[in-house]
């Protein structure tokens, strides 16, 4: 027996571990190095912007004499008295579009993901070509659509949709432009490839295999998608939701041109308050007001899906 061997019946000796190699200091700084752009455009930005907002909104003076930072909390509370009725206006208009996008668009994503085939391109193209045109064109656009004098007024009144739409207090006789259906029609318009697009990617991550599995335990095509596809669908049906109420709670460009002042959205308050009446404190608050609520309802929103995979 040699010296290096171990005796009978003796335990055999541990292995040594393998010396783990610690990357350079340099190699692990890479990643943040990375980040680091994306960092600073979110400061410059982003952030910057943000205390700027915030500061101003607690501010008291005017244009001539200067505005001076005094705590005005006060600011706050008169804005939302002052303009709570475009604020509700606001979240109604924008709730209703984001319906209209999703009653739309999810028959159109589920054509495009599993009905389309070698037409997929050239219809997904259609969805985004809008985007290659002027968002004020677009919306100027409906104007002409929804004139008085038009064919599409004339076929709401020859089928009497108007009567409906009268009852429902979305128009007012016999005129569709500067109602509250003129203003949710070009939500729903401008929004509603931010519906498709994530729909669509959600749609086609599902296997078809799954909806031929349905099929062969004899489940109708009602029963698949309401317990195999909508259900898997949903990552892209708070994300399509999401694209769509959030831009559309803060628009203005629709209801200044495609409805009168009773239609007035809490965009075109800030806007007023900033460009034209020249009350920055006011149009800060109103801001800072419109990002918390908008913030308060996405995060009960995304708690009451139950998902929280957006991609």
């Amino acid at each position: 027996m040699t010296a290096t061997e171990a005796p009978p019946g003796a335990p055999a000796p541990k292995a040594e571990p393998l010396a783990v190699r610690t990357p350079p200091a340099r190699k692990r700084l890479v990643p943040y190095w990375l980040l680091l752009p994306g960092l600073l455009w979110l400061l410059v930005f982003f952030a910057a912007p943000l205390v700027y907002q915030a500061s101003t909104s607690i501010q008291t003076g005017s244009l001539e004499e200067g505005f001076k930072v005094t705590w005005h909390l006060a600011t706050y509370w008169d804005a939302l008295g002052a303009y709570w009725p475009q604020f509700v206006r606001s979240v109604s208009y924008a709730a209703v579009a984001t319906v209209l996008c999703l009653l739309l668009g999810y028959p159109l994503a589920y054509l495009i993901a599993f009905k389309a085939g070698r037409w997929r391109n050239l219809v997904m193209i259609l969805v985004i070509a809008p985007f290659f045109t002027s968002f004020l064109i677009r919306t100027l656009a409906w104007k002409t659509i929804l004139a008085d004098g038009g064919p599409v007024v004339g076929a709401l009144n020859a089928l009497h949709v108007l009567d409906v739409t009268n009852w429902l207090g979305l128009t007012e006789g016999h005129r569709v432009l500067a109602t509250p259906l003129a203003v949710v029609c070009g939500l729903t318009y401008n929004f509603l490839p931010f519906m498709v697009l994530p729909l669509y990617t959600s749609l086609e991550r599902i296997d078809p295999r799954l909806h031929e599995a349905a099929g062969d335990l004899y489940a109708r095509p009602r029963t698949t998608f309401r317990r195999v596809t909508f259900p898997l669908s949903m990552p892209g049906v708070v994300a399509g939701t999401l694209l769509t109420f959030i831009p559309a709670a803060g628009d203005y460009i629709n209801a200044e041109l495609l409805g009168s002042t009773d239609q007035k959205m809490i965009g075109n308050v800030i806007q007023s308050q900033f460009l034209r009446v020249l009350d920055y404190p006011t149009a800060a608050a109103l801001s800072f007001i419109l990002m918390a609520a908008i913030l308060t309802m996405v995060t009960l929103y995304i708690r009451k899906s139950g998902t929280e995979d957006l991609v």
